[in-house]
C-alpha cells in the first residue's frame, strides 16, 4: 500500500520560457496508428506489452505540435499535459516507449513510467489498522468533557500536546483559508466535516485528469478511511457533536489520488493534485503518503529520476501561487539523514527488489522535495513514536502521531489519535499520516493569522514556534522496550526526532 505516511534536495530547474500551447492541455487521447499524421512515413511503434503511465517532462524548446507527434510516433496517447511546468501524461504499451522519447534530447529532459504493473480498469503512512471508537468509550468521554469541549475531545490528548484547546480560545482559524487533503478521498456527509468542507475546491485526481463531478472526492465504497481521518484531525467543527480538529474554523478540501482497489499513489494522480491545489487557490496541502510504486526514488534511475522531476514542478509551481505543503516522514523508523538504508519493499506494486539506497539521492517523495515541510511522529509522553522515521536536517517539525506504547491519562488511555471516519463515526489511527495533519492545521491557523504569509514565510514561523525538545535518553520500541536513543542527534538547534521542535497551535494564533 501507498504508505501513508519525506527531507530536501536540490531544486530541479523548471524549463524557462516553456514553448508549450495551451492546446496542449485539452489534447483527445489519439491512438497509435499506422500512418503518422505528420506524414513522415514512420510507422508507429509496435503494442506489444502492457499498458503503463509515463510522465514526459518537456524542455524549454518543445511544442505542443512536436510533442503530440513524437508520443504518437512511439505508440502512446496523451492523457492531459500541464503547460505551466511542462509535463505530458501519456499511455503506451509500447516497451520502448520511454526509451524513444529520451532519444529526443532537443524535446525530453526525461521521461519515466509512473508504475511497473499494468494500468487496471493506494498507499498510506498509517501504521496498523483503525479502531473504531465503541459507543461505551464514547459514552466515557463525553461524561468526562469539560464545559466548552466537544463530547469526544477528552480522548483528543494530541489537541492539548500542541495547546490547540488553548489556541481555540483565541482563534479557531478563518474561513479564507482552505487546507487540501491529498489522499484517498474524504467523507464531506461526516457531520464533523460537511461544516467546513469545500466542494468547489475538491476532486478525483486519481488516472491524472482532475474530476470534480458530485461526490467524486469522496473514499471509493470499499476503500480507504486513511483521507477521512486526516481531514478530521485538520478541521473538524466545533459543533457539539464529536471531535474538534486543530483548526476548527478553516475549510478543508478532498483531492483523491489513491487507485481503486490498491489505494496506490501513483506520479500523475499526485502532480494531478499539487496543480489542482494551485489552480483553486488552496492554501496548505497535507500530504501523508509516499509517491507509489518506490519507497525512495533515486535520481539517476532514468524512470524514478522523471517522477522527481515532474512532482517537483509541480510542488515548486503550486508553492509559487501561494501553497504551503506538509508531508510525513514515513513510519520506517529509517534515518532519512544516514548513510544508506535498506528498502525491500519496492516496487510495491509487482515484485519488490531489495536495494541498497542513499537518502541523499534516493528520495521518499513528496516528503523530501525542496519546500516542504517534513513532519516527524511524537506520543502522549512527547518522545518520538516508534515507527516513525527520522534524520537530523531533514525532519522541520514534529507532531502528535500516536503511539500505542505511549498511553495518555485520557478516559480511553488510548495513545493512538482519535478522528473522523467515513460514515458518521470515529476511530484510532497512529503514524506519521497522523502528524503530518497536525502541522498542517497550525500552518492553517498561521495562515489565518499571517493572510499575506508566503509559503516560505509560514515555514519559517512554523519552525521559530515550535517547543524545542531535545534528544530523550531513551524511546519505546516497536516491541514497548524502552531502548537508549543512541540515534538522535543534536546540531543547529536541531535534533533528528523532532526537527525544530513540537509544533505550537497557541503560539500561532498569538
Amino acid at each position: 500500500m501507498a504508505h501513508l505516511g519525506s527531507g530536501r534536495s536540490r531544486a530541479l530547474a523548471v524549463p524557462v520560457g516553456l514553448a508549450l500551447t495551451a492546446s496542449l492541455a485539452f489534447l483527445p487521447a489519439v491512438s497509435a496508428s499506422a500512418a503518422p499524421a505528420d506524414g513522415s512515413g514512420v510507422t508507429a511503434a509496435p503494442a506489444t506489452g502492457p499498458k503503463l503511465s509515463y510522465v514526459a517532462n518537456l524542455t524549454a524548446y518543445g511544442t505542443a505540435k512536436q510533442a503530440k507527434k513524437a508520443i504518437e510516433r512511439a505508440g502512446g496517447t496523451v492523457v492531459t499535459a500541464y503547460e505551466q511546468i511542462g509535463v505530458v501524461v501519456a499511455h503506451s504499451q509500447n516497451p520502448d516507449f520511454a526509451k524513444q522519447l529520451r532519444a529526443q534530447r532537443s524535446l525530453f529532459v526525461s521521461v519515466g513510467a509512473t508504475r511497473t504493473a499494468p494500468l487496471t480498469p493506494v498507499q498510506t503512512t498509517d501504521e496498523g489498522t483503525t479502531q473504531k471508537l465503541s459507543a461505551a468509550d464514547a459514552a466515557k468521554a463525553a461524561a468526562a468533557a469539560a464545559p466548552g469541549e466537544e463530547p469526544l475531545e477528552a480522548n483528543q490528548w494530541d489537541l492539548r500536546a500542541i495547546k490547540a484547546d488553548q489556541a481555540h480560545k483565541i482563534n479557531d482559524g478563518s474561513r479564507d483559508v482552505t487546507v487540501g487533503v491529498i489522499d484517498t478521498g474524504v467523507d464531506d456527509t461526516h457531520p464533523d466535516l460537511a461544516p467546513n468542507f469545500s466542494r468547489e475546491q475538491s476532486a478525483n485526481c486519481v488516472g491524472g485528469v482532475a474530476d470534480t463531478s458530485e461526490g467524486a472526492w469522496r473514499p471509493y465504497a470499499d476503500g480507504s478511511d486513511h483521507g477521512t481521518h486526516v481531514a478530521g484531525t485538520i478541521a473538524a467543527a466545533r459543533n457539539d457533536i464529536g471531535i474538534s480538529g486543530v483548526a476548527p474554523g478553516v475549510k478543508v478540501a478532498g483531492i483523491k489520488v489513491s487507485e481503486p482497489g490498491t489505494s496506490l499513489f501513483y506520479t500523475e494522480a499526485v502532480v494531478c493534485g499539487f496543480m489542482f491545489a494551485a489552480e483553486k487557490g488552496i492554501e496548505v496541502t497535507n500530504n501523508s503518503y509516499y509517491v507509489d510504486p518506490w519507497l525512495y526514488n533515486c535520481k539517476a534511475d532514468a524512470d524514478q529520476g522523471a517522477l522527481v522531476e515532474a512532482l517537483t514542478r509541480a510542488t515548486r509551481y503550486a508553492e509559487k501561487k501561494g501553497v504551503l505543503h506538509v508531508a510525513s516522514a514515513g513510519n520506517s523508523n529509517h534515518d532519512l539523514a544516514g548513510e544508506s538504508i535498506l528498502d525491500d519493499s519496492s516496487p510495491n506494486d509487482t515484485t519488490p527488489v531489495p536495494r541498497t539506497i542513499d537518502p541523499k539521492v534516493c528520495l521518499d517523495v513528496p516528503t523530501q522535495l525542496p519546500g516542504v515541510v517534513t513532519v516527524s511522529a511524537t506520543g502522549s509522553k512527547g518522545l518520538k513514536s516508534y515507527y516513525s522515521s527520522y534524520g537530523l536536517g531533514v525532519v522541520d517539525v514534529a507532531a502528535p502521531g500516536g503511539d500505542k506504547w505511549q498511553t495518555p491519562g485520557t478516559p480511553d488511555n488510548n495513545g493512538r489519535v482519535l478522528s473522523t471516519v467515513p460514515g458518521g463515526g470515529y476511530g484510532y489511527k497512529q503514524g506519521t499520516s497522523m502528524a503530518s495533519p497536525q502541522v498542517a492545521g497550525v500552518a492553517a491557523l498561521l495562515k489565518s493569522a499571517h493572510p499575506g504569509a508566503t509559503p516560505a514565510q509560514l515555514q519559517r514561523m512554523l519552525k521559530s514556534q515550535a517547543d524545542k525538545l531535545t534528544c530523550p535518553d531513551k524511546v519505546y520500541d516497536n516491541l514497548g522496550n524502552l531502548i537508549d536513543a543512541t540515534t538522535c542527534q543534536s546540531k543547529w538547534g536541531q535534533t533528528a526526532y523532532y526537527g525544530h521542535g513540537q509544533v505550537n497551535a497557541l503560539n500561532a494564533v498569538k
